[in-house]
């Protein structure tokens, strides 16, 4: 596929907020090397920056629609527009959104570019997750593994 990104975003000091980093921890030893692992914050311009000439990113990062705590949307942003209300507890008043929406405007979105958005349930101070959301950090990881392996040409006879 090319050059592969996994960018986590996210506060680890908002309760929820740092699922995003916590699913790029976990993942960090079990992608293939050539695979690119950032935790971010979710400023407009590094994210932008950080996927740069990637061929595919997987961006993770806690939302807020009012579904279920730990329910996964998973959005291929080249295809569908991001709604600013699924990250409206973004620690940022231009977050994830924007930056995507902003990098569709300017040309400077990857080919591919798949949202994992985890459904948070506590944004307030502090460094732990709600049970359900850390319980689908470890699912979310999987499917992200799931998704790279779609990716990966199949070897050669």
């Amino acid at each position: 596929m090319g050059r592969l990104v996994i960018l986590g975003i996210g506060s680890p000091y908002r309760g929820d907020d740092g699922v995003g980093l916590v699913v790029a921890r976990s993942l960090r030893d079990k992608v293939p090397g050539d695979v690119v692992v950032l935790e971010l914050g979710g400023e407009p311009a590094a994210l932008i920056e950080a996927w740069g000439d990637a061929d595919a990113v997987f961006l993770i990062d806690a939302v807020s629609s009012g579904a279920k705590p730990g329910s996964l949307h998973v959005i291929d942003a080249t295809r569908t527009p991001l709604s600013r209300d699924l990250f409206r507890h973004s620690t940022h008043s231009f977050g994830v959104a924007e930056a995507v929406e902003l990098a569709r405007t300017l040309g400077k979105l990857p080919p591919a570019l798949w949202i994992y958005g985890i459904e948070g349930k506590d944004f307030g101070t502090g460094l732990d997750l709600s049970p359900q959301v850390a319980e689908a950090a470890g699912k979310t990881a999987d499917a992200v593994l799931d998704k790279i392996r779609e990716l990966e040409p199949p070897p050669a006879r």
